[in-house]
Parts: structure tokens; sequence; C-alpha cells
């Protein structure tokens, strides 16, 4: 992805008192997007599918699982074994069939199985899960998300995937402004560090 530094140099500078008001999650989108090609914008266009609620049925799964991008398979995995997961922990909380609203992408046996990998944060979802305090176990849950994002793109710097992962935690940084300001603050001054960084390190060094 050609453009990339142009969108890391961008980025604004977050201070104690930033606030999501002339640079908006929108408008950043727009700026991003104006840079990518319509081969990248595509990929946006379905990675945003999968943060509306009306979206998030087997017949987006199976499409996501199967994609032809990496990083659209391995994040929406993740999500997939995530939401169930917490679907689970939902219904031993309420006495529930176990199995009550798990998305299973292999429930029709007309069609072909998808392999939906290992997930190896279930453990540590779990106990995220089990802490009281729900703005913590918000907090937590978005926690193991962004840390996903980060290891799902350990060797992207300045290509799609990298974008894409930037994008995800961009939403996550918004959501948290809507939750709780101070929190949305501090994860969006950590994004911008992490991109900032990972910029200098591999543009300038070496």
């Amino acid at each position: 992805m050609d453009n990339y530094h142009y969108i890391v140099a961008g980025l604004p500078v977050v201070e104690a008192d930033y606030r999501f008001t002339d640079q908006t999650p929108e408008l950043m989108m727009e700026e991003i997007r104006e840079q990518l090609s319509e081969k990248d914008n595509a990929l946006v266009d379905f990675l945003m599918k999968g943060f509306q609620a009306e979206n998030l049925c087997m017949d987006f799964y199976r499409e996501a699982l199967t994609h032809q991008n990496r990083f659209i398979r391995e994040w929406f995995a993740f999500d997939l074994h995530s939401r169930n997961a917490k679907v689970a922990w939902l219904n031993r909380q309420l006495g529930r069939p176990a199995d009550k609203d798990i998305l299973d992408v292999n429930a029709d046996e007309d069609l072909p199985a998808i392999d939906c990998g290992e997930f190896e944060e279930a453990a540590a979802l779990e106990a995220v899960l089990s802490v009281s305090d729900l703005l913590a176990r918000e907090r937590g849950v978005d926690e193991l998300s962004w840390d996903k994002l980060g290891a799902l793109t350990t060797f992207d710097y300045f290509d799609i995937e990298a974008v894409l992962a930037f994008i995800c935690k961009l939403q996550i940084a918004a959501r948290w402004f809507r939750l709780d300001e101070a929190s949305g603050r501090e994860m969006f001054r950590r994004l911008v560090d992490e991109i900032r960084g990972t910029f200098k390190g591999v543009h300038y060094e070496g």
C-alpha cells in the first residue's frame, strides 16, 4: 500500500484534552479511504460490515472465513470465537442451554466445512468475563481484541493489512469515547503512538 506513510503522517497529535471534534473517526476514515485503491477500499467495505450487528450472520462469517485476504480471515475467525465465547458464558450465567444463540458456520451440512482454527485466547477471555465490574470487563474484552490486532499484523507495515488493523483499532477507540471519554482518549493516543512508532522504526532505521 504505497500511500500508507501519508496516512501515518496525517494522524493528529493527541494531547491530554484531545477530543474527537474537528477530526472525527468518520472524517479520519474518509481521509484514509481517499488514499486507498478501489481494491483496497473494497476490503475496507467488507471489514466495516463486521462492525454492524445486523450483518453478523452465518453467511457473513462464512464469507469472511474464506476471504482471499489473510487479515480478514483471521480477524473474523477471532471475532466469531470471541462472540460465541461471550454467548456461552452468558448462557452459563443464566442457566440456558449451552448452545443457545451460538453461531455455528458449519451448521448446514450441505455446505463445505470451514476450519475456524483454534481460539487461543479462550482462557484469557474467560478470565475477563469473570470480572464483576462491567466497565472493566468491557475494557478487558477490547484489550484482548487490540492485542490480537497487533499479533495479526506483527510483520505488516506499509500494506493494506496494517491499514485494516488501524481501522479496527480506531473503531475500538471511538467506541470508548462514547462509553468513557478518558479511556477512549487513552486508547486513541496509544493507537497513534503505536502507528507512529512502527513508521519511524521501519522507515528510518537500518
